[in-house]
């Protein structure tokens, strides 16, 4: 673990600056496909993934090693085949997992919130999933394990794998001739993204588009059909940690209410979208039927609401990159309080964003835990032994955290909902 975060101190930045230029070039030439509020949930939902998954928080059913000690049929060399057999059986796998969290009700929770953003640019890529607390992908990884591919070859290119996903995620490119027909290209990721009829659910590949091409899942971006983007019933949240957990609640409900007892337990595996009969009637969910004039979800937000949510997006991402910094000697008692407190602060500010009422007393309690922390510690976390001083000024950031959770809790203006919309 202590080795991933510290390659997501060098991914980290590589991401945010092409995400500035995405955000410059938009505003040069007047196509700006980011909102400040919808931004800062997708990078939100990035921290909340990196943090969860540098925690090692989940139970993997198998690992790749231990399929590998029991499979393996052949021992094959570390050469350029050994690689390119890697990298080939990685993408297959990645493509029938994209599929399978696509098409069963229950693997969709996983998954929904790469896809719950109404925008389509490099942040929705940091859209990465916390619910996938169970482990199952190298079971996708059983050709590698019978042919041999040593462990360290996979765990080098699994993240390799991961961020060379990230560039595709832009309306600023177009179509890139002969490329379209071998790699994943962002005119085909918008497709992907989109829930346009003739688009939903196609363009499944992770890097290299053959597989869609060959087993029926793939779909050109046609010049006819500007696709639209989001999920059928909308998140209607900023709050990534709600999102990553909407579908799972919407499932387990529906498990309860309805009557049958084979709905109940076949509803997890049925289709992605599945309900029981008998609970569409009795509660139904709204479901977006014109995909080109639905409402987008927006919350009032003030100038001052705005910054402070960027505010704290910064504020967390510099802590989120001295935990990882100094990964090692904060202790993994330490790494979950930490991490607790980054989770925390993101439920915080994003729910702030929402307008929800429970959200100045979030930022409040965060502040108060955070300020407690430092005067009965003298530090936080070992800061001040990189930069003398440091808990200083994240003393401060939990003053003004505390400020925050005051003034927008409960004495800007505050919007009444009436009916599902703010007036």
């Amino acid at each position: 673990m202590e080795a991933y975060a510290t390659a997501l101190l060098y991914a980290i930045p590589f991401f945010i600056i092409l995400l500035l230029v995405e955000i410059l070039y938009g505003y040069l030439v007047k196509n700006q496909p980011h909102k400040l509020l919808d931004t800062v949930s997708s990078i939100s939902s990035g921290l909340t993934n990196i943090v969860k998954d540098s925690l090692g928080l989940g139970i993997i059913i198998v690992s790749y090693p231990y399929l590998v000690d029991h499979l393996a049929t052949t021992q094959i060399e570390s050469t350029w085949m050994v690689w390119l057999i890697a990298f080939l059986v990685l993408d297959f796998a990645g493509y029938w997992n994209h599929r399978l969290s696509h098409h069963v009700n229950v693997f969709w929770n996983q998954h929904v919130i790469h896809h719950s953003s109404e925008q389509f640019n490099l942040a929705c890529a940091l859209r990465q999933s916390i619910s996938n607390l169970i482990g199952y992908f190298p079971l996708f990884l059983i050709p590698a394990a019978v042919l041999g591919v040593p462990p360290k070859v996979i765990a080098i290119l699994a993240p390799i794998h991961l961020f060379a996903q990230f560039w595709y995620h832009t309306q600023h490119i177009g179509k890139l001739g002969w490329l379209e027909y071998i790699i994943v290209t962002p005119s085909q990721h918008r497709v992907h993204h989109a829930i346009n009829p003739e688009y939903i659910d196609k363009n499944l590949g992770q890097v290299l588009c053959v597989w869609d091409r060959w087993f029926g899942t793939f779909q050109e971006e046609l010049e006819s059909i500007p696709p639209q983007y989001g999920v059928l019933k909308p998140a209607s949240t900023w709050n990534p940690i709600l999102i990553n957990f909407q579908h799972l609640w919407c499932l387990i409900q529906d498990a309860w209410r309805t009557t049958s007892w084979r709905d109940k337990i076949r509803i997890w595996i049925m289709p992605t979208g599945w309900r029981p009969e008998d609970v569409v009637q009795s509660y139904p969910r709204p479901i977006i039927e014109d995909v080109y004039n639905f409402k987008r979800y927006q919350t009032r937000a003030s100038p001052h609401l705005k910054a402070y949510a960027l505010f704290q997006l910064i504020a967390t991402l510099v802590l989120i990159l001295f935990m990882f910094y100094n990964y090692g000697n904060i202790g993994f008692v330490g790494l979950l309080q930490f991490g607790a407190f980054v989770f925390i602060g993101i439920y915080g500010y994003t729910s702030l964003m929402d307008r929800a009422r429970y959200a100045g007393a979030i930022e409040m309690v965060r502040g108060v835990a955070g300020i407690a922390v430092i005067v009965i510690s003298g530090d936080w976390f070992g800061i001040d032994s990189l930069l003398n001083g440091a808990s200083l000024i994240v003393l401060v950031y939990f003053f003004i955290t505390l400020s925050g959770g005051i003034y927008f809790g409960y004495l800007e203006e505050f919007p009444v909902r009436k009916k599902g919309r703010l007036v």
